[in-house]
């Protein structure tokens, strides 16, 4: 995903993806996403053309937004970081309104258990964007064949580990940081790759519009 030709996977037009049943075209998960604030976004691979929003994303990070001295401090090392983790691994990055606020990955792409990675904008925390990242990666790699992923996290940070629970992260070492894995053969895996319909059940339908349900038993047109 770090290629730039991959930057043609985007986004299906419009936003009510709930009747949505997927094709054999679409990524291993939808990449449209509404927050808890309804605030829409476009979670798609990230390509080396990103670097430089990824730079400006990272500048908004202090001493509390950091996991295990990542991003790195200074510029010039968060530049290399960058660079190597679009080379090396397999990234996402979550847009809103054209800006990128988060950016998750997986590395090395050919372990057979890499470690999941995730980072979010201060501005966007909070609102489940974090969650979504983390799904992404989850189906990504169970699409490329891994067999499982693995995170580290610091006892402390609350917050990230219900994040990783809520995705099916689990406990395994205890050590200066938790150790934490998810096997892909596990049915959130599955789960996470289902197109909208299949995940969420079709949306209610606006006042005076008929179900899927029923046009699907309309008579044709003439």
């Amino acid at each position: 995903m770090s290629r730039d030709d991959d930057a043609d996977a985007v986004a299906c037009e419009g936003w009510n993806g709930s009747e949505c049943e997927g094709t054999v075209h679409c990524p291993p998960r939808c990449p449209r996403f509404v927050d808890e604030a309804g605030a829409r976004w476009t979670v798609r691979p990230a390509v080396r053309a990103d670097a430089a929003a990824l730079a400006e994303m990272y500048e908004g990070f202090d001493g509390d937004d950091r996991a295990q001295g990542l991003p790195p401090v200074t510029r010039e090392r968060r530049a290399e970081w960058i660079g190597s983790t679009l080379a090396d691994g397999c990234n996402v990055v979550a847009e809103c309104d054209g800006e990128v606020l988060g950016h998750a990955m997986y590395a090395p792409t050919d372990a057979a258990r890499p470690e999941l990675a995730v980072f979010v904008h201060p501005t966007a925390q909070g609102r489940g964007v974090g969650t979504e990242l983390c799904r992404h990666v989850i189906a990504n790699a169970a699409a490329a064949g891994r067999d499982g992923l693995e995170l580290h996290v610091e006892a402390g940070n609350h917050v990230a580990r219900r994040v990783y629970r809520n995705v099916g992260f689990e406990l395994v070492e205890r050590s200066y940081a938790l150790r934490m894995a998810l096997d892909l053969d596990d049915p959130v895996a599955t789960a996470v790759r289902w197109p909208p319909l299949a995940r969420e059940g079709p949306a209610a339908p606006a006042p005076g519009e008929s179900s899927a349900a029923d046009r699907s038993h309309a008579p044709a047109d003439d």
